[in-house]
């Protein structure tokens, strides 16, 4: 691994991403106007929207981040260029830091702009640090960049990357606690639900909702976001295809 090719994969992957309107407006604008469109869905009680939206504050960047790397990475892959960019002296593993350094960068920018404009601009109130809540919403938005990483090595079209949506973070969307508290599920879920890192971000977004204080349990939740992140990150490395099916 090398941090040149790193560095370089990374700023290939920004300089195509910035001529890309569409997917940065996808990225930035869709999470705070679904973030908006809660709050009035909720405007009679703001006490729901805190509720709920920092819940979705985590999960919007997730699913965002998700999609949008699935399909640009498959979409490189189909085109023939990472076949090209392995041909040449670039380990797998530069290829995907390089790729989660990218849209790790734009991840930061989204959630950051999410939740400023959650706390700022529709009153989402909080008993914790906004800093606290940003960490939250960054390890997601990351844990969803690593994922379309690594689901985009088993697709062999943009409309497989989608359809592995439902798969991977369906489940985890009914199961993360947002619908209903995790331990009133019927048991077998509520264990399965435990083995899933966006039980883990919903946790921790009610924890800084709820808590004015940094817990042990909310730095379980964290660390155990980021470790899902980094192990699925080298799970794409290792699952990454030299050649184009």
């Amino acid at each position: 691994m090398s941090l040149f090719r790193t560095l370089a994969t990374a700023r290939r992957v920004l300089r195509q991403l910035g001529h890309d309107r569409r997917t940065i407006a996808l990225l930035l604008l869709v999470p705070c106007a679904l973030l908006a469109l809660l709050r009035w869905v909720f405007d009679a009680d703001p006490r729901t929207f805190d509720s709920v939206g920092a819940a979705l504050l985590g999960i919007f960047p997730l699913v965002t981040m998700f999609l949008v790397t699935s399909i640009a990475t498959l979409r490189e892959r189909t085109s023939g260029t990472l076949e090209r960019l392995l041909a040449m002296p670039l380990g797998k593993a530069d290829l995907i830091l390089g790729y989660a350094l990218a849209f790790g960068l734009l991840a930061v920018v989204q959630a950051a702009l999410a939740t400023g404009v959650a706390i700022g601009a529709l009153g989402l109130d909080i008993a914790g640090s906004p800093w606290l809540l940003l960490l939250v919403a960054l390890l997601d938005a990351l844990l969803g960049t690593a994922l379309g990483l690594f689901v985009s090595a088993f697709a062999a079209s943009e409309f497989q990357a989608v359809r592995f949506m439902p798969a991977v973070i369906f489940p985890q969307l009914l199961l993360c606690g947002l619908f209903t508290p995790r331990e009133r599920m019927q048991p077998v879920l509520e264990a399965v639900s435990h083995a899933l890192p966006m039980s883990y971000a919903v946790d921790g977004m009610t924890r800084v909702l709820r808590e004015s204080a940094v817990t042990g349990a909310f730095v379980r939740d964290a660390a155990v976001v980021a470790g899902c992140a980094l192990l699925v990150l080298l799970l794409g490395a290792a699952t990454l295809p030299r050649r184009t099916r």
